[in-house]
């Protein structure tokens, strides 16, 4: 059978190294703005062994017991007694906190005031930054179909540990899915491979049958498996020494993994541990909103978003709009149309998607799109934005 392509795409679970680093900036941020929603927060983490080091800018009126709030991250990952990794656990981590406040200079381009050679009182970007947004008709998702099998596997993982269901899984995991198509369709996929920790003792057999039968079975579609498609369960024979015991985590180091499993183009900013007023986050939640519209509206099969900011301005340098030859209209006129219905000004994406909320957590694991709950991933413009195409056909 002949492919237009074979592409591949891999997720992390909760229990990564960095997945645990970006886990604990987006609960920082979170913690934040559920007592000051102006809060001001760029937190990084880095996790090694039993350690965790803060670092970063956080200018905020909440009063926070960080050490608590490390914590209880670590906990809801699963890492909570020395059972479960004699290391790296929620009750015994170091936890070191070098975080200062905000640039003023930062602020003064950020804040919706005038100041000194800046050209507008209006509220700028938070930093100069080229941002991507994509949505394809692959899935009901809208996402590519790699990465959103990658991710299913693992909250299966997850929901299983979470469960209880089998005692010896542990948090760290990884996946990895290659899916042939053909005319932009979905039609095999070629392997899987599926690392996940676990307890000592447990026989590689039984996490390979383990992982094909109750994992990969159930959560990929059955029609594009076949006898050709190959199973790669724990290629090294035993992953029992995980997490940030078996490697250093990092914030913002997972970034493909949190969009589009590389389908899309990313403009290299991290999202995790950011506050709204940073455009690597909101204008990258803003442009998949934006795209999965064009989608869903059928003015596309697929579409990128390009936008592009300078710090402390109030308006996008550029907007760009690419449907690869699948448009219904030209890509000029749609990026009309999309002017039209929706604003890129960085105060405007905030309002328009409601970003100064506790929310941020939901987003850190299994890619930071796709879940129904946060405001972008709702089509409450879908109306609209046909309606200004129409009228511009």
């Amino acid at each position: 059978m002949k492919y237009d392509r074979i592409f591949s795409s891999e997720s992390v679970g909760e229990g990564h190294p960095d997945k645990v680093a970006d886990y604990i900036s987006d609960s920082i941020l979170d913690a934040c703005l559920a007592q000051d929603r102006h809060s001001r927060v760029a937190c990084e983490t880095m996790v090694k062994s039993n350690t965790v080091f803060l670092a970063g800018e956080i200018t905020t009126k909440a009063r926070l017991n960080l050490d608590a709030v490390v914590r209880a991250a670590i906990d809801d990952i699963g890492y909570r007694t020395p059972a479960d990794d004699d290391v790296f656990n929620a009750n015994t981590v170091f936890v070191t906190n070098a975080l200062t406040s905000q640039s003023p200079d930062i602020a003064q381009g950020v804040d919706a005031r005038a100041a000194k050679g800046k050209k507008t009182s209006e509220q700028g970007a938070g930093d100069q930054g080229i941002i991507f947004g994509y949505a394809t008709d692959e899935t009901p998702e809208y996402m590519p179909a790699p990465v959103m099998f990658a991710h299913r596997l693992l909250r299966k993982l997850r929901d299983l540990r979470h469960g209880k269901k089998v005692p010896w899984l542990r948090p760290d995991c990884k996946s990895q899915v290659a899916v042939a198509s053909r005319d932009g369709v979905p039609v095999h996929i070629e392997n899987v491979v599926i690392s996940t920790q676990h307890a000592p003792g447990v026989a590689h057999a039984t996490i390979e049958k383990f992982c094909i039968e109750k994992v990969i079975h159930d959560v990929l579609p059955r029609e594009l498996l076949s006898r050709r498609t190959q199973y790669l369960v724990n290629p090294t024979g035993k992953f029992v020494t995980g997490g940030p015991h078996g490697d250093a985590g990092l914030t913002g180091r997972k970034i493909i993994v949190d969009t589009y499993g590389g389908a899309g183009r990313h403009g290299g900013g991290a999202f995790s541990g950011k506050d709204p007023s940073k455009v690597d986050r909101s204008a990258a939640y803003m442009c998949r909103w934006v795209a999965k519209h064009v989608v869903a509206a059928r003015l596309a099969r697929r579409c990128e978003l390009q936008v592009a900011y300078a710090i402390g301005h109030p308006h996008p340098t550029s907007i760009y709009v690419d449907t690869f030859g699948t448009g219904a209209l030209g890509d000029a006129t749609i990026a009309e149309a999309v002017r039209k219905v929706f604003s890129f000004k960085p105060s405007d994406i905030i309002t328009q998607l409601n970003l100064l909320r506790p929310i941020y957590r939901r987003s850190t694991h299994y890619g930071h799109f796709t879940k129904p709950d946060l405001p972008w991933e709702k089509l409450t413009r879908l109306t609209a934005l046909k309606n200004a195409a129409r009228a511009l056909q």
